[in-house]
């Protein structure tokens, strides 16, 4: 496949696999390092976790909508790129359905990146290391929009691709920690 012509007609099962993959190395590597960031508390989240008597239920939507704005916006702007993203790392790409697909994933990011800009429930008052996603997101987006404009298809997929893991799967994985809203929502 040239870099300048996009892949139409089928799914690209070896993208999905490499996907796959880089997000199970990505989903281990923050694991380990919340894991030692955690330091002393390591040993009491395991404890915490241990005594849970969790029974599947539906979601507490309540708890989000006592949330603030910014929670609100961000939790709905996330939910929308990570089904639209989906979407598109598994479809067909080039197509008409896959650019206004695409757009509309672009929002929702920027709108994920920028309302977590007003949330600061891990250091209240504080910007903390979650931020840094937000900042790369802001930079990342734009570059990679200007590389499908240039045809740049690969450098394209690949920058979206990293947005997605990282973004999306990563940062959304600290926002099932104990303690965080998305934890009390689904588990608590």
């Amino acid at each position: 496949m040239s870099q300048h012509s996009p892949q139409t007609g089928t799914i690209n099962l070896g993208g999905v696999r490499n996907l796959i993959r880089t997000a199970a190395i990505a989903i281990g590597v923050t694991v380990a390092v919340t894991w030692l960031a955690m330091g002393d508390r390591a040993g009491l989240f395991l404890s915490h976790l241990s005594q849970l008597n969790w029974a599947p239920h539906l979601p507490d939507l309540s708890l989000l909508a006592g949330a603030s704005l910014a929670i609100q916006l961000h939790v709905a702007s996330v939910t929308v790129a990570l089904v639209i993203g989906g979407v598109l790392l598994t479809g067909i790409k080039g197509d008409m359905k896959h650019r206004v697909l695409g757009w509309t994933w672009v929002i929702a990011m920027a709108a994920a990146a920028i309302s977590s800009l007003f949330i600061h429930s891990i250091r209240p008052g504080h910007f903390s290391f979650l931020h840094l996603f937000a900042g790369w997101t802001l930079v990342a987006l734009p570059f990679g929009v200007a590389m499908a404009r240039k045809h740049k298809v690969r450098i394209h997929g690949r920058t979206m691709t990293g947005l997605f893991v990282g973004g999306l799967v990563i940062a959304g994985i600290t926002a099932f920690l104990p303690g965080r809203l998305m934890w009390a929502m689904l588990f608590g």
